[in-house]
């Protein structure tokens, strides 16, 4: 028990590739996860309302997705029992926490995307 108390007192570094940190700077990194973390900040989800409201994603994916941030505690998945069967997925308290950064995150890329792609194309037009 000493070892995993001193090991919490250490200070995580996302450089260090055995950090776990890391993790879930990868889990952050994958394609859908800050739509679906995003989309869960505004409300809770069944399935099939996140996907519609989530463009482009797969059923598989979204289900994957879901299911990652489950095991990470940022996602909780309410089942009810009733006919047909209900399942609601929302943000636990650290998945709220971590939202408000990927809002502000999803605000700068709607603000500058249009000047990325600008840029990516006069560089793609210029080789």
């Amino acid at each position: 028990m000493e070892k995993i108390s001193a090991f919490r007192e250490l200070r995580c570094d996302v450089f260090l590739a055995d950090c776990p940190a890391r993790k879930v700077l990868t889990l952050l990194a994958e394609k859908w996860t800050l739509l679906v973390v995003h989309a869960l900040s505004e409300r809770t989800y069944r399935t099939a309302e996140l996907r519609r409201r989530i463009g482009g994603i797969s059923e598989k994916m979204l289900v994957q997705a879901l299911r990652r941030l489950q095991q990470y505690g940022l996602v909780e998945r309410t089942s009810y029992s009733e006919v047909p069967p209900r399942v609601e997925y929302s943000l636990t308290p650290l998945g709220f926490s971590l939202s408000s950064v990927i809002r502000e995150l999803d605000r700068w890329v709607e603000t500058h995307a249009f000047e990325i792609e600008d840029r990516v194309d006069c560089a793609a037009s210029s080789e």
